[in-house]
């Protein structure tokens, strides 16, 4: 018997089922987001130019990505903590977001533009960016932690980067309404080294709040 028809057996054993964790992981964010939503107001806040900026295309994408990832992480997550749930085949879903950031790199780049594209990848707010994202995706990460913990990781190093990536996609979400940086450059640059570190902390975290 391997691995994983062990942890299927045991969660059988024990009656668990998907439906709890995706209760209780529904039930930690609707208390972590509103807690994220405090800091980010209490600490940035929407930029001055929030209602101008909702008719701009590149500032539109920033939240179309960063829900695309969400959404894709949670997916993938959730499954990985069902015992036999096929992974491989929800995977796609992360090309979503990447196949977005692209176009948008690509129109970018082809589109005329009044700064130079080493100007729109620099950026003016990437210091504030690589801090504000990681620290307002403490709440969300902390949350799905807390919901995962109540399935069956095979894999909670795996998991727990897939929870950091989303809880840093959810804080995107909420960075991206301040952030004056709307070239899909800057934030395939500045936004993805952010995550990546969200998802390296969830990775650590993972491997001991989820070990089955």
């Amino acid at each position: 018997m391997d691995t994983n028809e062990l942890v299927r057996s045991l969660a059988a054993d024990h009656g668990w089922r998907a439906r709890p964790v995706g209760m209780v992981l529904a039930v930690a964010l609707v208390v972590a987001l509103p807690v994220t939503a405090a800091m980010f107001i209490m600490a940035l806040g929407l930029r001055p130019d929030f209602m101008a900026a909702t008719g701009r295309a590149f500032f539109i994408l920033k939240f179309i990505v960063t829900a695309a990832l969400a959404l894709a992480c949670l997916a993938l997550a959730l499954r990985l903590v069902q015992p036999g749930a096929p992974v491989r085949n929800a995977s796609w879903l992360l090309a979503v977001p990447v196949g977005l950031l692209a176009a948008g790199i690509v129109a970018d780049l082809a589109l005329p533009q009044t700064s130079g594209w080493t100007a729109r990848l620099i950026g003016s707010n990437a210091r504030v960016c690589l801090t504000a994202i990681p620290l307002l995706s403490l709440p969300p990460l902390i949350a799905l932690l807390i919901g995962l913990r109540r399935g069956a990781a095979t894999r909670p190093m795996l998991t727990g980067a897939l929870a950091g990536l989303g809880a840093g996609a959810i804080a995107a979400t909420f960075y991206a309404s301040h952030c004056a940086d709307d070239s899909p450059l800057f934030v395939a640059t500045w936004y993805t080294i952010a995550w990546a570190l969200v998802a390296l902390i969830g990775a650590l975290a993972g491997r001991w709040v989820l070990r089955f």
